[in-house]
């Protein structure tokens, strides 16, 4: 029976990479995606009455509290029932992105919000306008603000791609599940995963600590 398997060589390594370079790709986008739309329904919501709040706080609710996975999986079922298949790059980064949003809109639209109105106030009767102060006052207080929150979210959605595996996104985990099941080497291939995890997560971890620092009020 042992010798149906094979152990770890070096021509898995490249195999291995390509699961690191999927997972940081697709991470990627994710984080830039869901920052900009999140930023944008965080101002929107910051700035608009209370039905409209009570409209994005329903779909941000259903996106935050809903598990990831299912939302995979749902939505890739949909597009294909629907004659429309996406490739798993693709339904991945939609699907991640918008789950990615829903926390950041949380996280920008606290940021925002915090940014007192005698401020603002002592802007515009300064001569500002309103976009001016929004500019020159609001987004540059209120991303200082949320930078560490920001910071916890995007390193959770790097954690979170190894569940775009359950559509057959070829990242980090999913290679290192199929070397496993061929080399029946678990303890070793795993270390090696979160070693890589790491190797991903502590340059951003490290960036963020220094822009906290950077951008100290």
């Amino acid at each position: 029976m042992n010798s149906l398997f094979t152990p770890l060589s070096w021509d898995d390594t490249g195999y291995i990479l390509t699961g690191v370079w999927n997972t940081i790709t697709i991470s990627v986008v994710a984080i830039v995606v869901g920052t900009l739309l999140g930023m944008i329904v965080g101002f929107a919501r910051a700035e608009s009455n209370k039905a409209v709040n009570v409209l994005f706080g329903s779909v941000l609710d259903i996106l935050r509290s809903v598990p990831l996975i299912i939302q995979l999986i749902l939505f890739s079922t949909f597009v294909g029932a629907i004659g429309h298949p996406m490739n798993p790059f693709l339904a991945g980064s939609i699907v991640l992105s918008l789950y990615t949003m829903a926390f950041m809109s949380e996280v920008f639209r606290g940021g925002f919000e915090s940014v007192s109105k005698s401020m603002q106030t002592a802007a515009r009767s300064l001569g500002m306008t309103y976009w001016q102060t929004v500019y020159h006052i609001r987004f540059p207080i209120g991303l200082r603000a949320v930078l560490p929150s920001w910071m916890g979210v995007a390193l959770s959605v790097i954690k979170d791609s190894a569940l775009v595996s359950v559509i057959g996104y070829m990242e980090l985990l999913r290679t290192s599940e199929q070397l496993i099941s061929r080399t029946q080497q678990p303890l070793e291939i795993l270390i090696g995963v979160g070693i890589f995890y790491f190797i991903i997560s502590y340059p951003l971890s490290h960036y963020g600590r220094y822009l906290e620092r950077k951008m100290a009020i």
